[in-house]
């Protein structure tokens, strides 16, 4: 199947507290198509994510991407280099994590439910259960979300996402319980987020809430080896990464 040309824009959409700026792709054929909720990484909402949207739309998926972080203003919140290096990880970091855990898990849903229900009314939307697919904090964002609206979300991609389990009483391996969704995992090697026990913990917790999934290590490859961006980036890793999430939202959507 060729790909397809596809649309994108950047747009405005409501929440309870305030609106949001997003981005929406989709295919250039005027058809509705499976809604997808992309999840970005603490870096936000940027030409990179946006090339990442429209790379999934050209397989035949309504792609929106959220500023997740919309409550600390319009992206970017802070001007990132071309090119993300180890060396300027930890002033970026300094400067977005008081956003990013002022976004509480209760915060974010209230988000998501807008979210989905801006998707659920768009005529470029097919009805039917969407799927979310989510980066470093946007894993867990996308796991929150399959378990808060486990009727609305059928499939889930998680790429080096960390804390997954956690020692929070919401940690998100917790909610496992109520998703309904497919899952695939894409664990980046060596990720003090995400360790080796906490990879077997969310094993175990996946299948005691008997749920389908695949959870796979992806070796030599760092956290954050999807973004083009960083000095992370992995491009054979970021390859894989694609295969996986097409072929599971062929699949479940």
């Amino acid at each position: 199947m060729g790909m397809t040309t596809v649309h994108g824009a950047s747009l405005d959409l409501p929440t309870p507290d305030g609106t949001a700026d997003a981005y929406f792709a989709h295919p250039d054929d005027g058809a509705p198509h499976p809604g997808v909720l992309l999840y970005m990484d603490a870096f936000g909402l940027r030409p990179s994510l946006e090339a990442m949207a429209r790379r999934l739309a050209g397989h035949g998926y309504a792609v929106l991407v959220p500023n997740v972080l919309h409550r600390a203003g319009r992206a970017p919140l802070l001007e990132l280099p071309d090119h993300v290096s180890p060396a300027e990880r930890p002033e970026i970091f300094t400067q977005l994590m008081p956003l990013i855990r002022a976004l509480t898990p209760e915060l974010a849903m209230r988000d998501a439910g807008a979210y989905l229900d801006w998707l659920a009314a768009s005529p470029l939307v097919s009805d039917g259960p969407v799927g979310a697919t989510g980066y470093c904090m946007g894993g867990v964002l996308a796991l929150r979300t399959a378990a808060a609206f486990p009727d609305r979300v059928a499939a889930v991609g998680s790429f080096h996402a960390g804390n997954l389990v956690t020692d929070a009483a919401d940690s998100p391996h917790l909610l496992l319980d109520r998703v309904t969704a497919e899952l695939y995992f894409g664990h980046a090697d060596q990720d003090h987020s995400m360790s080796t026990e906490q990879i077997e913990q969310l094993e175990r917790a996946l299948d005691a809430a008997g749920l389908r999934y695949r959870s796979e290590l992806y070796e030599g490859a760092q956290h954050g080896y999807t973004q083009s961006d960083t000095a992370m980036y992995d491009a054979e890793a970021n390859e894989r990464h694609w295969r996986a999430l097409v072929d599971l939202f062929g699949r479940a959507l």
